[in-house]
């Protein structure tokens, strides 16, 4: 109720002073950026106007629209900061002119428009500023599937990254750098820290395969944060296929020439004895017959 009562004077206090009475201006950045799990800054600085000097601050009210309670008030010379939030001025007092906020460990829940408000001795202003929150996606993890409920593909790649925001992107390429996105389909998850996890699922056809893809991470802003490359082996039965064939290809060649090294001497050996045999019988064949004539010997001689 007591903040209730602060805003309720901050939005009244010109207009019951008379905008003559109003001779300050608090100037705020348009947009801030936070990194997630660091510090942020939303900077606002109030500058007297019309020669006013010597201002003294009586009130300052940070409020983010999502959430009902202010972040941080300073009234009656006391600082009631929200857990998370402060003045960027460690040291700050109602003299000083800056007034910027302080988010001291940014999460995704910080993000959104603020609405700093002041009233000082010289009048009252407000000012409208919005802070965005990033964080970076881990490297991705690329896995290959064998059983996926796609026609006529029989394998699947998939690729995760996980901790980003905003959401960002996942695409495909080939090792000839063709992209092959458009054939993906992307899931995202958020997560109970709301980051978001990203899952990009890429089938394979057996036609249509190459032997290397790179899964490219994109964040928000279309920047590249990370690749990872996955190298295809061979199906397993292109891959045992060669492997059975060339060892049988070489046990068969260690048998023939196991095989041709014992069949060329007994071959030797064998055309040996034939000719012995046939020359025996050429000579009992004379020695039975003793007109027979040696085929050399010349009849009128």
């Amino acid at each position: 109720m007591a903040s209730c009562g602060v805003l309720l004077y901050v939005l009244g206090v010109c207009v019951f002073a008379g905008k003559a009475h109003c001779f300050v201006e608090l100037v705020c950045d348009n947009q801030s950026s936070g990194q997630f799990d660091h510090q942020s800054m939303l900077n606002c600085v109030i500058i007297p106007t019309q020669g006013t000097e010597d201002v003294n601050i009586q009130v300052v009210f940070w409020r983010n629209t999502k959430i009902k309670d202010p972040v941080l008030v300073f009234n009656s010379n006391e600082i009631k900061p929200k857990s998370g939030y402060k003045f960027a001025e460690s040291s700050w007092n109602k003299t000083n002119m800056n007034v910027s906020l302080l988010i001291t460990s940014t999460k995704v829940e910080n993000e959104g428009e603020y609405t700093c408000y002041v009233i000082t001795d010289s009048g009252e202003a407000r000012s409208k500023t919005r802070l965005s929150v990033t964080a970076k996606y881990d490297e991705p993890k690329v896995t290959l599937i064998k059983k996926i409920d796609i026609p006529n593909a029989d394998k699947a790649l998939i690729c995760t990254a996980s901790g980003g925001y905003p959401l960002g992107q996942i695409r495909w390429f080939d090792n000839a750098n063709t992209e092959w996105t458009k054939g993906a389909k992307l899931k995202v998850k958020k997560m109970d820290n709301g980051l978001l996890e990203l899952s990009s699922k890429l089938p394979l056809w057996p036609a249509s395969t190459f032997p290397e893809y790179t899964c490219v991470v994109y964040n928000s802003s279309g920047q590249k944060e990370h690749e990872s490359v996955i190298k295809l082996d061979a199906p397993d039965d292109a891959k045992e296929s060669p492997t059975q064939e060339y060892i049988y290809e070489v046990s068969d060649s260690k048998a023939s020439a196991n095989t041709s090294s014992i069949v060329a001497p007994i071959l030797v050996i064998g055309s040996l004895i034939v000719g012995l045999l046939l020359a025996l019988l050429i000579y009992r064949r004379r020695a039975n017959h003793p007109h027979m004539k040696s085929p050399t010997e010349d009849p009128d001689v």
